[in-house]
């Protein structure tokens, strides 16, 4: 699957579910690794979860170091640091009374899904219907109704489940990217207290995301069962 045809896919999904923001593009360079060319790194230093937000209303193109990332355990999820002693154990959620023991904050901690620490250099973002590089996972932000559509396109052709492993904490990091990434499955999550405090993704939006070799048969049965 070339760039042409990436293109072309992300194009027919907006326009087939009617989309209102840009699925967001994601590729995790691995260390050793070159960066995809004529991209410009981020400006400013901002969270994991606001450059996807960015990127899909503004249609921003841009990579990122682990400097620019002001939110670390979205950066440790995504391999680029290691997870903070805090944030590991869940001291940091249960000082914000997000769980009524620390021993239930560190269990919740421990099933995060977390890519290995430093495996990754760079995290690159694009609207998918305008990347200039082949992503490794396709973040969509949207309502649940549109969520149950991907969800049916994602089955129609072999059958099977959605995942939907969530605690509302590392949601668009971890869920987003770092499952799929590692497990080569579609995951659906419904955000985190981060996210929707620091983005415009709305009370009633969720995010899918899906492993970029998912694409072709998604946009198929997508066309087959939901344009008009």
């Amino acid at each position: 699957m070339n760039i042409e045809e990436i293109h072309k896919l992300g194009a027919e999904l907006i326009d087939i579910l009617s989309l209102e923001t840009s699925p967001v593009a994601v590729h995790l360079v691995k260390a050793g690794e070159k960066l995809p060319e004529n991209i410009l790194r981020i400006a400013e230093n901002t969270r994991h979860c606001q450059m996807v937000d960015n990127v899909r209303r503004n249609g921003y193109q841009f990579y990122t170091l682990l400097e620019d990332h002001m939110c670390k355990g979205g950066a440790a999820v995504m391999g680029l640091t290691e997870m903070g002693e805090k944030l590991k154990t869940g001291e940091v959620y249960y000082h914000l009374n997000h769980f009524e023991s620390l021993d239930a904050a560190k269990k919740t901690m421990e099933k995060v899904p977390s890519i290995a620490a430093h495996s990754i250099k760079a995290v690159v973002y694009s609207p998918l219907e305008k990347t200039t590089f082949k992503p490794d996972i396709i973040l969509i932000i949207t309502n649940p109704k549109k969520v149950m559509e991907l969800s049916q396109a994602l089955v129609h052709k072999k059958g099977g489940r959605i995942n939907a492993s969530f605690a509302g904490k590392q949601s668009v990091c971890a869920d987003g990217v770092a499952y799929p990434y590692l497990s080569g499955e579609a995951g659906v999550t419904v955000g985190c207290s981060g996210s929707r405090k620091y983005t415009e993704i709305k009370d009633d939006e969720m995010i899918i995301s899906i492993p970029v070799d998912m694409l072709p048969e998604l946009v198929a049965s997508a066309k087959t069962m939901f344009s008009n």
